[in-house]
């Protein structure tokens, strides 16, 4: 049986992707302590294809 924790799966897409028009998304997966991070995740990580780090924000 699966324990159940406060640790869950959420994925990150760059916001200045979309808005730059180029084909693909940068999207990366990673875990968050739900406890301890209630609302959405805004993180700072490189983007491949913009070559550069740019804000990536939790998405559902």
């Amino acid at each position: 049986m699966a324990k159940k924790g406060n640790r869950v799966q959420v994925i990150l897409e760059c916001t200045e992707h979309k808005d730059s028009g180029m084909p693909g998304t940068s999207r990366y997966v990673t875990t968050k302590n739900r406890k301890n991070t209630p609302d959405r995740m805004e993180i700072k990580k490189f983007n491949p294809v913009l070559r550069r780090s740019t804000v990536h924000k939790e998405i559902k």
